[in-house]
């Protein structure tokens, strides 16, 4: 049996939409193109790839779900092929599939993407946003080439951007605005948690540390937790990555314990990926090390400012 390549484009398009009309319209085909072409690969395999629900649409069946990771490799190597093509050609092209979640977008990935462009403008970006888990869960079924995550990184193959650090937020006039740590134990029962989609990992974090937060108020986004912090709700806890992507006129405080993670890029194997794949961790690594030093200096300097003077 031969294997069309393009019905399994069109198959993945298809399991990627839920629906003939959306996927005939991205792959700019007639409907009845589509389902003829999805009829012709399960007669080919002699197996029903998708249920058909009234309501729900077109369900993959547990062995489409299969054929459909398998199908996503088949494309990546089709992809990796003509990249190779092209790059003995000097003109690297293809498209890469990216993951993130937002504040890894503002802080790196969109300085990455400016210079990559400008070095290779023949490769498409394709970007997706999510939160770690769920970055996680594309790279596993290879929705996404490559992913950006925070810690933990799982059994995923990962290199490490920068690292990461819990800090607290409180207004100006707030009490503790003027010390120069605050400890979370004395205050837990005042600390509103922003988890930013990251909520297993943090809790890893906060249990790895001995760190039982009261049954305070926890939040999703830094733009809700600045604003409950303006309005006196609370003591913000919060990522330092997170928050830099975002503008606030609060007063960041260094906290006790102090609280780390790392921020990494993560792929099934980064000797599988793609070559223009392989371009950009090479440019995410030199933005992640740059901003890194960045964020290094920063923190010195802050905790220069808050260290009380010796008697």
């Amino acid at each position: 049996m031969q294997m069309n390549l393009n019905l399994l484009r069109i198959f993945v398009q298809v399991a990627e939409t839920s629906n003939i009309t959306e996927a005939s319209k991205a792959l700019f085909i007639s409907q009845p193109a589509v389902s003829k072409a999805i009829k012709n690969l399960e007669a080919s395999l002699g197996i029903q790839l998708f249920i058909r629900d009234k309501h729900k649409g077109l369900l993959l069946t547990e062995a489409g779900r299969e054929i459909l990771v398998l199908a996503r490799q088949m494309k990546a190597i089709e992809n990796s092929i003509y990249q190779i093509a092209g790059r003995e050609n000097r003109l690297l092209g293809g498209k890469i599939k990216v993951g993130s979640f937002p504040a890894a977008t503002t802080n790196l990935l969109s300085k990455a993407i400016a210079v990559f462009r400008t070095n290779y403008p023949l490769v498409k970006i394709e970007l997706l946003e999510g939160v770690s888990d769920q970055i996680k869960q594309w790279v596993e079924d290879r929705t996404v080439e490559l992913g950006i995550v925070a810690s933990p990184f799982d059994s995923l193959e990962f290199e490490k951007l920068q690292s990461d650090y819990m800090v607290a937020i409180v207004p100006v006039d707030h009490p503790l605005a003027k010390e120069p740590i605050i400890d979370l134990n004395c205050y837990r029962d005042e600390v509103i948690f922003c988890k930013g989609g990251h909520e297993i990992a943090m809790n890893s974090i906060l249990r790895e540390y001995r760190i039982e937060l009261g049954e305070g108020l926890t939040v999703q986004s830094a733009e809700t937790l600045i604003r409950m912090v303006r309005n006196g709700l609370g003591i913000g806890l919060i990522s330092n990555f997170t928050l830099s992507s975002v503008s606030h006129d609060l007063v960041v405080k260094e906290i006790r314990p102090d609280v780390t993670r790392d921020i990494g890029i993560i792929a099934h194997s980064f000797g599988e990926i793609s070559p223009a794949a392989k371009q950009l961790v090479t440019v995410l690594l030199q933005t992640g090390q740059e901003s890194g030093e960045g964020f290094r200096v920063i923190r010195q300097d802050h905790r220069a400012i808050n260290q009380k003077p010796q008697p």
